[in-house]
C-alpha cells in the first residue's frame, strides 16, 4: 500500500463456486508464514456464515483468516471502510513478517486492495438531493459544468455513475475525475493476481449443488435467526445472494423450491458478471480446470508461491 507497509502478497480470484477458498486454504497449509485475507463483501457480516460460504471455525483455527465478521448485519460496510480495514491488516502482517493470500470474488473490493484505489467518500445528504431530480439529462448537464472530464467519461444516460460523480464533486469539493483513472488502469506494481477458472456450465452446476448443501448445513435456520433480530438487515445484507430468497420463503411468499430456483438463477447471473469483470484485467494469471478445482491445486499453489517470492 502507498501509506502503510505491505507484506509479500498475492490475490486468488475467480467466480463464486470456483473453489477459491479451498485452494487458498491448501496454499496456506503448504506455504510457510501465509495468512488468508478475505476480500468478500458479504463475509464481513456477523451471523451470515452458511450462505456466504464463510470459512468454518475449524479452518480459522488452523489458518489465520482476516476481514471476516467486521460489522453487524444491520450495518453497511462501504468499499472505503473495507479498504481501510485491509490496509491495517496488511500492515500488521508486514510487521509480523507474514505473507498474505487475498481470496475472494467481490471485484470492486478486490481491486480496492490490489491497486490501493483512491476511493472517494460518501455524502448521503448530497446524494439524497441529487436522487430527487428525476431528469438524468439535467444531472449530466450539471456534471458537465462541474467536472467536464468526468462527464466525458460516462454515458449521459448512466444515472448511477452521474449521481455518484456529482455526489463526490459537490460533497468533497474535489472533482470526481481527480481521483485518477481508477478501474480503467491496471498498474504493474499492484499486488499480483492468480485466477482459477472453470467452464461456465460447471460453475452453474456447482452453484446449484452448493445451495443444496447449504440447506443441509442450516441455511434456512441461519436466515430465520437473522429475521428474528431486533433490527432489520441493512440494504446490502438483505439483498445478499440466497438470503433474499430464503427470507421470502420464510415470510410465506414462495415455497422453498421456488426460492431455491431463484437463488440459483440470480447467483448464476452474478457469476457471469464476475467473469466479465475479471476478464477486463489483463494482469490475472489464469489456471484452468475442467471439472474440479482440486485437479489444479498443485498448479495454483505453485503460482501463488512464485508470486509471493
Amino acid at each position: 500500500m502507498t501509506a502503510l507497509a505491505r507484506p509479500p502478497a498475492v490475490a486468488l480470484v475467480g467466480t463464486t463456486a470456483s473453489g477459491k477458498s479451498a485452494l487458498a486454504l491448501a496454499a496456506a497449509r503448504a506455504l510457510p508464514e501465509v495468512e488468508l485475507v478475505s476480500v468478500d463483501s458479504m463475509q464481513v457480516y456477523r451471523g451470515m456464515d452458511v450462505g456466504t460460504a464463510k470459512p468454518t471455525w475449524a479452518e480459522r483455527a488452523e489458518v489465520p483468516h482476516h476481514l471476516l465478521d467486521l460489522v453487524e448485519p444491520w450495518e453497511e460496510c462501504s468499499v472505503a471502510a473495507f479498504q481501510a480495514e485491509a490496509r491495517a491488516v496488511l500492515a500488521d502482517l508486514a510487521a509480523r513478517g507474514r505473507r498474505a493470500v487475498l481470496v475472494g470474488g467481490t471485484g470492486l473490493y478486490q481491486r480496492a486492495v490490489v491497486d490501493d484505489l483512491d476511493i472517494p467518500g460518501q455524502h448521503p445528504e448530497v446524494r439524497a438531493e441529487l436522487e430527487a431530480e428525476p431528469d438524468t439529462a439535467a444531472l449530466h448537464r450539471r456534471l458537465t459544468d462541474l467536472d467536464p472530464v468526468a462527464a466525458a467519461r460516462m454515458e449521459p444516460t448512466n444515472r448511477r455513475r452521474i449521481v455518484r460523480a456529482l455526489e463526490v464533486g459537490l460533497g468533497s469539493g474535489r472533482p470526481f475525475s481527480s481521483y485518477g483513472p481508477g478501474l480503467d488502469a491496471h498498474p504493474a506494481d499492484a499486488i499480483p493476481q492468480v485466477g482459477v477458472r472453470l467452464p461456465a456450465p460447471v460453475v452453474a452446476e456447482r452453484i446449484a449443488a452448493r445451495y443444496r448443501a447449504q440447506l443441509d448445513q442450516g441455511f434456512l435456520e441461519e436466515v430465520d435467526a437473522l429475521l428474528a433480530l431486533d433490527r432489520p438487515l441493512s440494504r446490502t445484507a438483505g439483498q445478499a445472494l440466497g438470503y433474499r430468497e430464503m427470507a421470502a420463503h420464510l415470510r410465506g411468499e414462495v415455497d422453498l423450491e421456488a426460492a431455491l430456483d431463484e437463488a440459483v438463477r440470480r447467483t448464476r447471473r452474478f457469476a457471469r458478471r464476475q467473469r466479465a469483470w475479471f476478464r477486463r484485467d489483463p494482469r490475472i494469471a489464469w489456471v484452468d480446470a475442467e471439472q474440479d478445482p482440486a485437479e489444479v491445486a498443485d498448479a495454483v499453489v505453485a503460482r501463488l508461491a512464485a508470486a509471493l517470492g
